[in-house]
């Protein structure tokens, strides 16, 4: 018993725990090879990886870390496009008890390079196409220790799969991890838009993986396969890893863009049997006319999540693809891990029984609460803010006490989405407490791209508002002021705005206005200002040039 459990007090009626020790997630590998060594782990193109072989490379990766100073604690930060690289990378930093640090690999390096100073890292794997991101990491406060290169490239001390080939032989033990061990720096964002580090750790994600098999996937093995239609830095990565746990492959597209008669040749070819994607792609996949020339009848399981999903389109996707399609709300703080809308449940025909418009039920092991301003619980009908308590929540925000003190009341996660609850227990998303808006499965924050806007000099003053569209679910249209005398053209603003954020983060549209409608403390509330749209008729015109 350690020293600090021996200090612990017992719970009335209980003991002090003997141990926090849990499961390193790196073993997951470790018991495919043994299991299933033969066997397909990760497929891409017309290369594929045995668990055994994807067993030894994580090691050798994980060697070169290692030799290179990584251990227990420290943070790699992975810049990359989907690959095996960065695949193994998350594995390789779990056995050594380190954190892994995915970035969306469409974000700009100096958005990276604060994610380096953000998490502390002393490791960064980039991808050879992201030459740029590498310098500003490279120049950032504190910059990490070193820089390898995935791929192809000019920069980085040394190559990834040079240092798996150099330590090919090498098998590092997995490190001994207790339950609130970080494991994943989750990058999310708050009301203002700066990312922050959601911690996950290694006894929450034991928990996280059970329960997406349970509620989302159950009856998922081996013989199942996992296609990828999204960035594995962020939801797809968690799915991947739960997919991994049944020892199930993971099949990657050919390249970044969604090609999706291509997705539809890999569902058939490699028997695809579940795919975690969001609206915006399922809408996709759904429309085109590859959807009636090529096999899907493998498909079990095509979760979405991320956004709301409009009531027609869950209707063609039923009529399409069948009663597959699962939905769960779930932020990156819980993993996902708030409701679940089963197959069973999507009702393909409008009635009394369809429950249109909720997002599910509680997870298994997880509570949802719908509570008022201070904390108490709702009846069922009435709004509230979404609270969720149980094992799938995060350990907290790194290195940031004031979102930690803002996102929790009394044990329970404050979501800041939303909702009610009805008698059953279903809930249903009404709004977001913040302005922060979805597009596409992406959160959007108006504050962040507001401020970059407001640094053209013509600017004065700008409002960004997320309205309803029917392919990206939202988008966004930027209300702008310009300075006494100056002038600027929605051209120029698009053009200034595209070299300092995400091209996922552009506004669709830069309208210009002589003032911002304002509240009686001088504020601009988003509602006025999308009240405004409306009386102008500019949504009117917009959905007329859809």
């Amino acid at each position: 018993m350690t020293e600090a459990l021996a200090d612990q007090a017992a719970p009335r009626g209980g003991v002090a725990p003997a141990t926090r020790r849990v499961m390193n997630l790196a073993h997951i590998v470790t018991q495919n090879a043994r299991r299933f060594g033969q066997r397909p782990g990760f497929v891409w193109g017309d290369r594929q990886w045995k668990w055994a072989e994807i067993d030894a490379q994580v090691s050798a990766l994980a060697a070169a870390l290692a030799a290179r100073g990584i251990g227990k604690g420290d943070r790699v930060l992975v810049h990359s496009k989907n690959c095996e690289a960065m695949f193994f990378s998350m594995f390789a930093a779990f056995r050594l008890g380190a954190v892994w640090v995915p970035t969306n690999f469409r974000l700009l390096p100096d958005e990276v390079a604060y994610l380096a100073t953000a998490s502390g890292a002393k490791a960064f794997l980039c991808h050879g196409d992201f030459p740029e991101h590498a310098a500003a990491v490279a120049v950032a406060e504190p910059a990490p220790a070193f820089t390898w290169r995935i791929g192809a490239g000019a920069f980085g001390e040394a190559e990834v799969g040079e240092m798996i080939a150099r330590n090919a032989s090498a098998r590092v033990a997995i490190a001994a991890v207790e339950h609130d061990d970080p494991c994943w720096f989750f990058f999310t964002s708050g009301t203002t838009g700066r990312s922050k580090a959601a911690v996950l750790t290694h006894g929450q994600m034991g928990f996280v993986v059970t329960n997406h098999l349970c509620d989302l996937m159950p009856g998922t093995t081996e013989a199942d396969a996992s296609l990828v239609v999204a960035p594995l830095s962020h939801g797809a990565g968690v799915h991947q890893l739960v997919i991994s746990a049944r020892g199930a492959p993971t099949i990657l597209l050919p390249s970044e863009r969604f090609d999706v008669d291509e997705a539809y040749r890999l569902i058939a070819r490699h028997r695809i049997t579940n795919i975690f994607t969001v609206p915006t792609i399922l809408k996709m996949l759904v429309e085109h006319p590859a959807v009636d020339t090529h096999d899907h009848s493998s498909l079990r399981y095509v979760i979405y999540a991320g956004a709301p999903m409009y009531r027609e389109d869950q209707k063609a996707a039923l009529a399409k693809l069948g009663k597959v399609i699962v939905q769960y709300f779930g932020l990156g703080e819980v993993t996902g891990n708030i409701t679940v809308l089963p197959p069973a449940l999507h009702d393909p025909e409008d009635g009394p029984n369809a429950r249109i418009g909720t997002c599910g039920f509680e997870r298994t092991g997880m509570q949802v609460q719908i509570q008022d301003d201070q904390g108490r619980e709702v009846p069922a009908g009435e709004q509230g803010e979404i609270c969720v308590v149980g094992p799938a929540v995060f350990a907290g925000y790194y290195d940031n006490p004031e979102a930690n003190a803002k996102s929790f009341r009394d044990g329970w996660f404050r979501t800041g989405d939303l909702g009610h609850m009805d008698e059953q227990g279903f809930v249903y998303i009404t709004g977001r407490a913040s302005d922060m808006y979805i597009s596409g499965g992406s959160n959007i924050y108006p504050r962040e791209i507001e401020e970059k806007i407001l640094t053209h000099p013509a600017i004065a003053e700008v409002a960004v508002v997320g309205v309803p569209d029917p392919v990206w679910g939202e988008i966004g249209i930027a209300v702008c002021v310009a300075c006494s005398g100056a002038q600027a053209s929605e051209a120029e603003l698009a053009e200034f705005l595209s070299a300092k954020i995400a091209r996922y983060k552009m506004p669709k549209r830069f309208l210009f206005w002589e003032a911002l409608p304002k509240s009686g403390y001088g504020k601009v509330p988003k509602r006025l200002v999308k009240d405004e749209l409306e009386a102008r008729g500019e949504l009117a015109r917009m959905r007329g040039e859809r």
